[in-house]
């Protein structure tokens, strides 16, 4: 019974709050902390400051994570921390504790996860059916997070309960 009441709330907050926006990042306002771990590597793909990133081993290079492409897609790795083209040098970042994201955060419902959208960042009212849950940051106020690449992430796709 327990088990029924909790899948009749996760199904109600998806009802409820299905459709959410991804954020919007504004690029000249994301400014990493002073303790960031970041590092370079190369893009393999269009890459914008703020995108979620896995890295795609087979090629070598950083791509946009995306929730419902498949299981390495979603796996978060860094968060952009430059622009780049595809085959050109991008700063990654995979830890940071004190991020200015650029964005409006909410200290309502402080969880973001990856978004079905390539490289985008949602709340984590957002997950839908299909995409692999990937826990991307947490706010600590409504301009600062916590970014750690890799850290929870759900190993099989959400399903309808």
């Amino acid at each position: 019974m327990k088990h029924l009441l909790l899948r009749f709330l996760a199904l109600l907050c998806l009802a409820t709050f299905a459709g959410a926006a991804d954020l919007s990042i504004t690029t000249t306002s994301f400014v990493p902390g002073a303790r960031a771990k970041s590092n370079i590597g190369i893009a393999g793909a269009t890459i914008t400051i703020g995108q979620l990133l896995y890295f795609d081993s087979t090629a070598g290079t950083w791509k946009l994570a995306d929730a419902d492409a498949s299981a390495t897609a979603s796996l978060v790795q860094a968060i952009a921390g430059s622009a780049a083209a595809a085959g050109q040098p991008v700063i990654y970042i995979t830890e940071d504790d004190d991020l200015t994201l650029g964005a409006t955060l909410s200290m309502s419902t402080p969880v973001y996860v990856l978004s079905g959208t390539a490289g985008g960042i949602a709340p984590s009212a957002d997950i839908s059916v299909g995409e692999y849950p990937a826990v991307s940051l947490i706010a600590k106020s409504t301009t600062k997070c916590v970014f750690k690449g890799a850290a929870l992430r759900g190993a099989a796709a959400a399903v309808a309960p």
